[in-house]
């Protein structure tokens, strides 16, 4: 068994555990970051999901280190292939779901160059391929955590004074034992307009395997037909308008049913161009690589069952069902989707193995949107952000607020057999509170794991927000221990908040929106 003593422990290579090790080692600490597949980057790598951004990214609402990150997105492009057309803001994909669509190998090498230069001397240690096998605590603190090191056959066991899970499942919080909420709340319990009557904590949001495809006009590529398309093809959940595998699905607003389209030669939704990260026309190659984009769709969510707090048997049923549902997808499209032209089938679509570098081409982990929640000094409910319930253009401007962000409230269809929630919210903040757990003194939650609510989670899921947590979660470490204090005393001494607020602002964290979303609705 190997042991280390590091200042921080992030478990989680996420974006959240890359942008707390920056914050962290930045600020002279030492860190050791573990991530269970053999990518960081969670979501915008491993998982395949672009960032999903608000309308004002490229001006404001991000913190300093994430715009970096996005602009060296771009240099990428702009260094390494032959760029013909040029648009402001570069969008290297041209895709729609934001401004930076790109291929999940371009983030890892973006993420890797920006910690090199800690990883070169040691101050930070990356340790993939490592599972949590057990976490020590003693009273209010995680004490030490024990890991199975895949890759070396081995243990790691790692003491730090200070913990983040930064995990896509909230993993720490079942294996130390902390009071985390899993599901759906009820209306009684957060009096939120949109809760459920009955609370449901087996109700979460479903989970997507992503995978790549380039289409190649013209030629062959159908994959064989897999094992479950027959089931996936006669699914037909009650609250969707036709067969699962189609290209018609609930509309997330009106839950009306949508038509949507492959491409943009007949009317609907063009799903390719909605998650393309490869656009032929930008660039000048000479090989005649085709448009590819990423299967992140309606028909390949997947709630039939959730994949923590289940057996590992339950597990393994639910991660292996969810990949037939996203091949048989793209086997039906190769092969039975209707075309404009009143053919059948795009066999020219190529499942791209190379994108994640996996035998069966899907991610390397399913992207999952709701994961288990810590029991928070402050919990965030729909009433903060809602414009029914603001009187300003933004959300509730919280105190101890330690970063901003936007996106609506967008829960996908979840394993309780809901629809659709996807409702308005309001500029928002970031409390430093919903990182703090009320029964630990030495862990801080740094992605999803925050004290949301089954409702709140919908919005601060998303890439930039997930950065800014774990950015602001990497601070307060260093400031703790630079001022031998807790999270939760900076919290509650207005002295220590206001310092260490400053201290933010100073590195690069916006914590307020610009004036004008302080005024009152109209």
């Amino acid at each position: 068994m190997r042991e280390y003593r590091v200042d921080l422990l992030i478990m989680g290579g996420g974006l959240g555990g890359c942008a707390a090790a920056m914050a962290a080692c930045e600020r002279g600490l030492s860190v050791l970051m573990t991530e269970e597949t053999d990518w960081i980057g969670g979501q915008v790598t491993s998982q395949g999901v672009p960032p999903d951004e608000h309308p004002y990214m490229e001006s404001f609402g991000r913190t300093r280190r994430y715009q970096a990150y996005r602009q060296r997105v771009r240099e990428k492009y702009l260094d390494k292939l032959d760029v013909q057309q040029i648009d402001t803001p570069f969008n290297p994909g041209n895709g729609l779901v934001s401004h930076i669509c790109h291929d999940p190998r371009v983030s890892l090498h973006v993420l890797n160059d920006m910690l090199l230069k800690y990883t070169l001397t040691n101050q930070l240690m990356i340790h993939t391929n490592c599972q949590l096998h057990r976490a020590i605590r003693t009273e209010n603190r995680v004490k030490e955590a024990i890991f199975t090191d895949m890759r070396m056959n081995t243990y790691l066991k790692v003491e730090a004074p200070f913990v983040m899970d930064a995990t896509e499942e909230g993993e720490l919080l079942s294996k130390a034992q902390l009071d985390y909420s899993t599901g759906a709340e009820s209306k009684h319990e957060t009096g939120e307009c949109h809760a459920l009557e009955n609370a449901d904590r087996n109700n979460v949001q479903a989970l997507t395997y992503v995978l790549g495809m380039e289409y190649r006009k013209g030629e062959q590529h159908t994959i064989n037909k897999p094992e479950m398309y027959d089931f996936w093809k006669a699914y037909r959940p009650n609250f969707w308008p036709d067969q699962y595998l189609s290209l018609k699905a609930p509309n997330p607003v009106t839950l009306e049913p949508r038509k949507y389209t492959l491409f943009k030669e007949d009317e609907g939704f063009p799903l390719w161009e909605y998650r393309r990260i490869y656009s032929q026309s930008l660039y000048h190659t000479v090989y005649p690589a085709g448009d590819v984009s990423l299967m992140n769709w309606p028909m390949n969510d997947y709630f039939l069952g959730k994949i923590f707090d289940v057996s590992d048997q339950e597990r393994e049923k639910h991660v292996e069902q969810s990949k037939q549902l996203s091949l048989s997808l793209l086997y039906w499209l190769q092969t039975e989707a209707r075309r404009p032209d009143g053919g059948q089938g795009y066999p020219g679509l190529k499942l791209r193995h190379d994108l994640f570098d996996t035998h069966d081409g899907l991610a390397k982990y399913p992207y999952v949107r709701e994961s288990r929640r810590i029991k928070a000094m402050y919990t965030i409910t729909e009433q903060d952000l809602s414009p029914e319930s603001q009187p300003l253009k933004s959300g509730v401007k919280y105190d101890d607020r330690i970063g901003i962000g936007y996106y609506r409230i967008d829960l996908h269809p979840s394993t309780g057999g809901r629809n659709y929630l996807d409702i308005p919210t309001l500029p928002f903040h970031i409390p430093l509170g919903a990182l703090i757990p009320k029964d630990m003194d030495n862990v801080l939650a740094g992605c999803k794991n925050i004290g949301t609510t089954h409702i709140t989670n919908g919005c601060y899921r998303l890439h930039p927000v997930e950065w800014n947590v774990g950015e602001a979660g990497g601070a307060i470490v260093a400031f703790c221990l630079n001022h031998q204090v807790s999270p939760k005393e900076v919290r509650e001494e207005d002295s220590l908040l206001k310092r260490f607020q400053r201290e933010l602002r100073e590195d690069g964290l916006e914590l307020e929106w610009p004036r004008e979303f302080y005024e009152e609705q109209t």
